[in-house]
């Protein structure tokens, strides 16, 4: 029926009909756009070789970083959080997988992680965050570091993400004949890619963090209407450094702290894009690092604070990190002592996202949402530190207990101890004081717990070896 025919035979009743008409249509969209039935959606922001002293908030003086510190003031900082390997390749694939890389593959004694002349990456039978959340009809892009494979099987595409902006692998694997941060490499050009194609090779990484972060704020805005998972894996702090013009030069730890200064920029970028699209109550967003700095780059390393070693060392300055959890509304502001690690994340993702965890295999992460609301709360007291296919330690509780250690890039001659090396971490985080002669006990059973874990764990041809022998040529 039309209007014109309704007006004429009911004049007095069109405007009240309009009204309920306009009530209903309004009451429909205030359901639609207040309803907490969505299901949160997860920002993962990683950084690369950032050190747990490279922050404001974690107490580094000369780095600003208001925006993390406001992120930290605002949400839940971690002070003992761990992540699954000190290396890169291993890390992003305890993150995406929530298992200890030694599970499938992905370390071996020889080869730390994947590179442009390796055959092979993250194997097709694990499940990423990425699957697991497609799962649950969440939109999935990741824009940054990849580095789990760059040949076209092992690229994001296939490991369930709908969109990929970045890099394959580390910013520093390019031709590198005169460069101070590595030895002479046939590397080819370095690729910049969206989704499986590459847009350019060699890329000005100058402009590398402002167009990740618009590429990031993109995906955002595409995917505001539904369910999202954004991974955002940084290729800096990783040397070599470089920061746009409107960073470089700005701050006084020098080219290291303009690096992470435009971090910090980029981040509060992020969560504005989240606030003006009203999404910020309904967002979880994580940041963190992949593992410890990279001492032996000097003044372009960062700092592990009160932290022993750095990265490629299972000390704590390889594998404590800091960790910042924002969801506002739902996390209660403020910091934890408890123990946890990058593996937890994908639990926790998926649990939120209304998954369960694969119960095929040996998962090695647990949900952090206990602490969002009691940050005193305890959720796992174990943690496993391998180098390689190597446990070198084992925390649980306060005490943490050295088989092996080695100190990275020098030398790298790994040190078998008999006692073991043994520390109380609440007393003495940089680890100076071993207290193993005073307590047999607690090695003994820190022994007991680590062979009840080598037992669960089945030997896995590494996945890092397969390479282009050539290139060491």
């Amino acid at each position: 029926m039309s209007l014109t025919p309704l007006r004429q035979v009911f004049p007095w009743r069109i405007p009240f009909a309009y009204c309920l008409l306009a009530l209903f249509l309004a009451s429909c969209q205030t359901t639609t756009s207040t309803s907490e039935e969505r299901p949160p959606n997860i920002v993962i922001i990683f950084a690369d070789d950032m050190g747990y002293g490279d922050l404001g908030t974690y107490g580094n003086p000369t780095i600003r970083t208001p925006q993390l510190d406001q992120m930290a003031e605002e949400g839940l900082k971690f002070f003992q959080f761990y992540t699954g390997a000190s290396v890169c390749t291993p890390s992003r694939a305890a993150l995406l997988t929530g298992r200890l890389p030694i599970r499938y593959g992905m370390v071996s004694d020889r080869i730390r992680v994947l590179f442009p002349f390796s055959y092979k990456g993250l194997p097709e039978e694990e499940i990423t965050l990425a699957e697991a959340l497609k799962a649950q009809n969440y939109a999935t892009g990741i824009v940054g570091k990849w580095h789990l494979g760059h040949l076209p099987p092992y690229l994001p595409l296939k490991n369930g993400f709908d969109s990929f902006y970045g890099l394959p692998y580390s910013n520093d694997m390019i031709p590198t004949p005169d460069a101070k941060w590595a030895p002479p490499r046939k590397y080819p050009p370095l690729p910049l890619m969206d989704g499986d194609k590459v847009l350019e090779t060699n890329p000005d990484q100058r402009l590398l963090t402002k167009k990740y972060t618009e590429k990031a704020i993109d995906f955002i805005e595409e995917h505001k209407n539904e369910p999202f998972f954004l991974y955002m894996p940084h290729s800096f702090p990783h040397v070599p450094l470089f920061a746009s013009s409107d960073f470089e030069g700005k701050s006084s730890r020098g080219l290291y702290g303009d690096v992470v200064e435009e971090l910090d920029w980029s981040v509060g970028e992020v969560l504005k894009a989240l606030k003006a699209r009203g999404l910020a109550e309904n967002t979880l967003v994580i940041f963190t690092s992949d593992n410890g700095p990279w001492l032996t780059e000097k003044q372009e390393g960062g700092s592990a604070g009160l932290l022993h070693q750095g990265k490629g060392s299972t000390w704590e300055g390889g594998m404590r990190e800091p960790m910042i959890a924002w969801w506002p509304d739902k996390i209660a502001p403020g910091t934890t002592q408890s123990l946890a690690t990058t593996m937890d994340i994908y639990a926790t993702a998926v649990s939120l996202a209304g998954g369960s965890l694969p119960t095929d295999r040996e998962m090695d992460g647990v949900d952090l949402s206990p602490l969002f609301n009691d940050p005193t709360a305890e959720i796992r007291d174990e943690v496993i530190y391998y180098l390689g296919a190597q446990v070198f330690a084992i925390r649980k509780g306060p005490w943490k207990m050295h088989l092996k250690t080695l100190n990275p890039y020098i030398g790298e001659q790994a040190v078998a101890h008999d006692p073991p090396l043994l520390y109380q971490l609440e007393h003495d985080p940089s680890e100076r004081f071993n207290l193993a002669e005073n307590h047999p006990e607690v090695i003994a059973e820190l022994k007991a717990i680590l062979a009840q874990h080598q037992s669960g764990v089945k030997p896995v041809q590494s996945v890092l070896d397969d390479i282009d022998e050539s290139y060491f040529e």
